[in-house]
């Protein structure tokens, strides 16, 4: 067994994800506790850290004791060891810097969206094939311990044929003027690449596409409810991004997705993301931890009565599905995947391909909003 370094350059992991996720749960625990590979060999991280802040890049290497650094995206691209690029940045920087890497020759793997425009993702997905390069987009989401759960259900066949799919996510972003957002403001800057649409869809897709297959069409009403917010310096500033948005999809099985996005909605419900199926052999809701069933079996028959107060506990009719075998933190399993795939040409589904039908979603989704429309849905 011999050690293989693989050196990987790091863009834009100062931010709380990128810091937490990215580096804390996933390269630092890879790098102390390294991969072994189809051959036995140790894989070896020497990560470098890529920035435009050289006092926030020296902290953050300093706590995970990282000692290569550079504010100089250029430089760190034409060292020929460095063979995997990651980005972390603002959106709106991304399809430069992953431009810039697939042209440097490397292996690039993402945070999505992959670029803010369809065209944009295209031409670097066609780069990439073209030039035989590994690729990827982040959809740590499908490896939640709610989302596993509900794909057991998913493959077992349990919901006989889906007709409803209802997800509900966001949480209340304050505006930063008393109490600081939690956010950053770019987010709500449509011109820096912000929007929730375009953020959260792209989620959205990959969990409607991994779990029920693709989406045919959709409509939505995308809105700015806060028209004004203050950014980390404590300036105003106007939110010209998308804060709340409504989507339907009909997917191509025929079943509707009835997603509800938003940054301004306070949380009554079990999770900050929720998501329920229903179908003809039974029910599912799922967070983003625990998964409850409803079967056909089980179901109660409820009648409506607006005279008296109901009697029926709603609650009690769902059953919990067990807990699976722990895989560990989802950033740190998709890394796992995706270095698996450079290095051991392990197989691999969450490319750019299908990040760039992601963001076709989003962009219909803005069209449909515009236009009051139903927008069909080409394919990557």
């Amino acid at each position: 067994m011999a050690d293989r370094k693989l050196g990987i350059i790091l863009s834009g992991v100062t931010g709380r994800i990128g810091v937490n996720q990215h580096l804390g749960r996933a390269i630092a625990a890879l790098r102390d506790t390294p991969l072994a590979l189809a051959n036995g060999d140790r894989l070896v991280l020497d990560p470098i850290l890529v920035g435009r802040d050289a006092a926030k890049l020296r902290q953050v290497g300093k706590r995970f004791g990282i000692e290569r650094w550079t504010t100089d995206l250029d430089a760190a691209l034409s060292e020929r060891s460095d063979t995997v690029f990651f980005d972390s940045a603002v959106t709106g920087a991304r399809y430069d810097n992953v431009r810039r890497a697939l042209a440097a020759g490397k292996h690039v793997l993402c945070d999505k969206p992959l670029s803010p425009t369809h065209a944009e993702a295209l031409e670097l997905t066609r780069m990439a094939q073209a030039a035989g390069l590994r690729n990827g987009v982040m959809m740590a989401n499908l490896w939640l311990p709610g989302l596993r759960k509900l794909k057991t259900l998913v493959d077992s066949g349990y919901f006989g044929r889906v007709l409803l799919i209802r997800g509900e996510h966001g949480y209340w972003v304050f505006e930063g003027d008393v109490r600081p957002g939690q956010r950053p403001s770019w987010n709500y800057r449509r011109e820096d690449g912000g929007g929730i649409v375009l953020d959260m869809m792209c989620h959205w897709h990959y969990m409607l596409e991994g779990l029920f297959g693709p989406v045919r069409r959709v409509t939505c009403a995308a809105r700015t409810f806060v028209p004004e917010r203050w950014d980390e310096a404590g300036r105003r500033y106007d939110a010209t991004a998308d804060d709340t948005a409504a989507v339907i999809c009909e997917m191509a099985s025929g079943a509707l997705a009835q997603i509800t996005l938003s940054w301004c909605t306070r949380v009554r419900r079990d999770d900050l993301m929720l998501m329920q199926v229903d179908g003809t052999g039974g029910s599912a809701v799922t967070g983003i931890f625990d998964c409850l069933t409803q079967h056909r079996a089980q179901t109660p028959s409820l009648v409506w009565n607006a005279e008296d107060r109901a009697a029926a506990d709603y609650r009690a009719a769902w059953l919990p599905v067990p807990d699976l075998p722990p895989l560990g933190n989802a950033f740190k399993v998709h890394w796992e995947l995706f270095l698996r795939h450079v290095c051991d040409d392990a197989p691999y589904t969450w490319d750019f391909a299908m990040a760039t039908r992601g963001i076709e979603l989003a962009e219909k989704c803005y069209s449909s909003s515009r236009n009051h429309t139903w927008e069909t849905l080409g394919g990557g």
